[in-house]
């Protein structure tokens, strides 16, 4: 009787754990790879070139924000193409060159295809916008929303408050670079110290951004604040007999200016195709990070000028059991869920991301300890559980896998490694430097190829699979009277009463329409008095 209840709940947890797995959500941008040109349950007037452009321009909008969210430029290119395709725009062409968007459409062969472009302005940390913009495109591509309904609710997305104050997020980013410093090694003090200076360092860089200070004196500066209170710190903790290392202090500060580059997503970039914009990001990460070592250097020099002499800064050290591994992997998972506050990340979101990175955290030390893998390898292989546990988490509680591979590989501080390397060849280590680029270079190769194999391998595991996908399309949900249903975030949107521009425009036009016909009646009739008066005389 006993071994039946077990094996049934054995069973049981079995079923649920393969359902999990294999079964339930997916992604949007599974949807729109894996699935054949949609039905058009929304189409467009053809004859109507406004039409045609308010579909690009709504397609070019939506690339916008997922590429300053920063999602790789092939997901963005197809998330585009069908947009267009769910209006009944087939044939357009999408080109993404780092920051452009350029989408060509020919609809009809009488008429002179239309283009549209548009600029990103920047690439920013900020998902509070990636999870409504993964809605509205799911919503879209089922045809649940006509392009007047996608107008108004996109417009309130971008228009949208934050959900937090940034006082909020400021603290999450001081409480990152604390869990960093434990995660390093550091203990309490230097957690402590690390969190004041950051707090400080990022309130002090998104002041200059607000009087739009180039990012690269962003991070000079940036760079020049970690290091004068890690050495006066030091030296305090020198005369009453506390050993506080200022390098452990820097490195967690630098880590939260670091977070906000894109390394990984260059190479990512590369690995799926997008050799130009992979070059481009690239180059911006190095010259970024050269901004922050200048600055760091320059502060080295102010506190040997006061007198105080820091040690090398070496961010390989441990202090007592805070180098233990139990502490590194907690507080893997900690910055984490920090880093997600600090980018506004969804409630959901964040504990997905959390619980993916303290899994990837386990097994990378899993591997380098029990195994003996060098931090590469073990960073590549942790990077595939990355992509492939929060894929499969992301699909399974409708988030955007972007969300979960950036935040997933945080523990991994794939720009620390580039740091140490240019900081060697600035101080005249030449060797040691080439060889931390490397490292570098090979860590964020690693992390990038991994996170796309995880993701590739999540995509295919997902039921429906491809050929049953490819014979029928899941059919979206009508009301009664035989009307596309609108999905939940929509109807609470319009309860709202949001507008977009395109509708306001459109209401004006309308509203003036009278009134111009009223003046061109008048100066009609005036003419019409002239030409009676000139006849009379």
């Amino acid at each position: 009787m006993y071994g039946k209840g077990v094996a049934s709940k054995f069973r049981n947890a079995v079923r649920k754990g393969a359902d999990l797995m294999f079964s339930g959500n997916r992604a949007t941008i599974d949807a729109i790879r894996m699935a054949p040109p949609p039905s058009i349950l929304a189409p467009i007037d053809f004859t109507d070139t406004s039409k045609i452009h308010a579909v690009m321009d709504l397609a070019s909008r939506i690339g916008d924000l997922l590429l300053a969210a920063g999602t790789g430029n092939s997901d963005a290119k197809a998330q585009i193409r069908g947009i267009t395709a769910a209006f009944g725009l087939h044939y357009v062409h999408v080109d993404i060159t780092l920051n452009t968007i350029t989408l060509y459409a020919t609809y009809d062969q009488s008429k002179n295809p239309a283009s549209s472009f548009r600029v990103v302005h920047k690439l920013t940390t900020d998902f509070s916008r990636l999870t409504e913009v993964d809605r509205l495109v799911r919503s879209i591509v089922r045809g649940g929303v006509r392009l007047e309904e996608a107008q108004k609710i996109l417009f309130e997305i971008e228009t949208s408050p934050l959900p937090y104050r940034n006082r909020y997020a400021l603290g999450a980013w001081g409480f990152f670079a604390g869990a960093v410093a434990l995660l390093l090694g550091g203990g309490w003090w230097v957690a402590l110290l690390a969190t004041a200076t950051t707090i400080f360092t990022v309130f002090a860089t998104a002041w200059l951004a607000s009087k739009s200070l180039p990012v690269f004196f962003q991070n000079f500066i940036g760079g020049f604040i970690a290091v004068i209170p890690a050495g006066l710190a030091f030296r305090l903790a020198d005369q009453i007999g506390v050993y506080l290392p200022p390098s452990l202090v820097v490195a967690s500060c630098i880590v939260a200016l670091l977070a906000g580059l894109t390394l990984v997503q260059a190479l990512q970039d590369g690995v799926t195709g997008a050799p130009v914009t992979s070059s481009a990001r690239f180059f911006e990460t190095l010259l970024h990070t050269g901004g922050i070592i200048s600055g760091i250097g320059t502060g080295i020099q102010l506190i040997n000028f006061l007198g105080i002499n820091l040690p090398p800064l070496d961010t390989s050290q441990t202090v007592g059991a805070f180098g233990s591994t139990t502490i590194q992997i907690l507080a893997g998972a900690v910055a984490t869920s920090f880093f997600c506050i600090a980018c506004f990340t969804e409630r959901q979101a964040t504990i997905v991301a959390s619980a993916t990175s303290l899994v990837a955290s386990f097994f990378y030390y899993l591997f380098i300890n029990d195994w003996q893998l060098s931090p590469v390898a073990a960073g590549g292989m942790a990077a595939i559980i990355v992509g492939f546990t929060g894929g499969v988490l992301s699909r399974r509680f409708m988030i955007p896998p972007q969300i979960t591979a950036a935040a997933g590989i945080t523990p991994f501080l794939p720009g620390l490694a580039l740091y140490r390397g240019m900081s060697s060849i600035l101080n005249d280590q030449f060797v040691i430097g080439l060889s931390n680029l490397a490292i570098a270079l090979a860590t964020a190769t690693a992390l990038a190829s991994g996170v796309v194999l995880g993701e590739w391998i999540a995509r295919r595991i997902r039921r429906p699979h491809l050929p049953r996908m490819r014979e029928t399309l899941i059919p979206p949900r009508m009301t009664k009277t035989g009307r596309v249903r609108q999905p939940l975030h929509w109807r609470s949107r319009e309860r709202k009463g949001a507008q977009s521009l395109w509708q306001l425009d459109a209401q004006v036009a309308d509203r003036e329409a009278p009134l111009l016909a009223d003046d061109e009646d008048t100066d009609t009739e005036a003419n019409d008095e002239g030409v009676k008066g000139g006849v009379e005389n």
